[in-house]
């Protein structure tokens, strides 16, 4: 005859149904409890971190105020400098000044250029793109009508 080689559970091992329902609910509780716990950290790590994160843009924000304060007379001393440096070299007041009102004029519209640049990233066109996939976020499109804003093709 053939060796049985399959083991059968033990019925004395065995817990009682009743036993093993509440097992089975403490496990839950005892996850539920877990799962509680680790939400209640998040929170507070996410509170935690908005409020270290809301102090440092109030700082860099005031610190910012005095680099442009500074940036700016550093900036009329040094164009007050160049007037003085082309007026030596014999040109006329009026075009020593038109020459710095125009290196001015270049570097204010490279910086707009440059402002405009970083602002389209600003849009977080591919997390939008991300989740209109997922259905989660609606774009508007060419063909709804009731669509009033328009989102200009671009670089993503």
């Amino acid at each position: 005859m053939s060796e049985d080689t399959t083991q059968r559970p033990d019925p004395a091992a065995t817990p009682p149904l009743d036993e093993s329902i509440r097992q089975v609910g403490a496990a839950g509780r005892a996850t539920a409890d877990s799962a509680k716990h680790s939400l209640r950290s998040l929170r507070r790590l996410a509170s935690a971190d908005l409020a270290l994160a809301r102090s440092a843009f109030g700082r860099a924000l005031a610190w910012a105020g005095v680099a442009i304060v500074f940036g700016a007379s550093a900036w009329l001393l040094l164009a007050a400098t160049l007037i003085a440096l082309l007026q030596s070299f014999g040109l006329s007041w009026l075009q020593a000044l038109l020459i710095t009102s125009l290196l001015s004029l270049a570097v204010t519209g490279y910086a707009i250029w440059r402002v405009s640049y970083f602002f389209h990233h600003t849009g977080m066109h591919a997390t939008r793109r991300q989740l209109s996939r997922l259905g989660l976020f609606d774009e508007p499109t060419d063909d709804d009508p009731d669509a009033g804003v328009q989102i200009p093709e671009g670089k993503p």
